[in-house]
């Protein structure tokens, strides 16, 4: 069974979240650099719209302080579907209202999501520590 404390929990959300606002700040400066004004501010509605949604699924998972398990399952499902139903929303009013170069903005989307992804590899092996000698976790 893996168990996270709700401290460290809210931590790596929020760490997640300030690594893909320098993901995608990162990814403008490289868009300015190699497209311009108009790429890089496409990379910023890009890695924006998906900072957007991690943040509003942290602020939904982590609202109300600490739960039973079935309800912080619940609020996992629901902080999931706010995420989603953000970034399909945001995605859909960027590319009505706004000419953007797409290679830029989903470069930075993308790169957004490697953040979210190392983080959690990063994370995997200390929320999972290897059974020591006498049954002991973490050692």
């Amino acid at each position: 069974m893996l168990a996270i404390e709700l401290p460290r929990a809210r931590r790596l959300a929020y760490g997640v979240v300030m690594g893909q606002v320098l993901a995608t700040a990162c990814a403008a400066a490289v868009a300015q650099m190699l497209g311009g004004r108009h790429a890089a501010l496409s990379a910023l509605l890009g890695g924006g719209i998906a900072v957007a949604g991690s943040l509003a699924m942290a602020l939904v998972v982590f609202a109300g302080g600490a739960a039973d398990a079935h309800r912080a399952l619940g609020r996992f499902y629901a902080g999931e579907g706010v995420k989603l139903a953000l970034v399909a929303t945001l995605f859909v009013v960027v590319l009505k209202s706004v000419r953007v170069v797409p290679l830029a903005m989903f470069a930075a989307f993308a790169a957004t999501f490697l953040v979210y992804w190392v983080a959690l590899v990063m994370a995997l092996p200390a929320a999972v520590a290897p059974r020591g000698a006498g049954g002991q976790v973490g050692q």
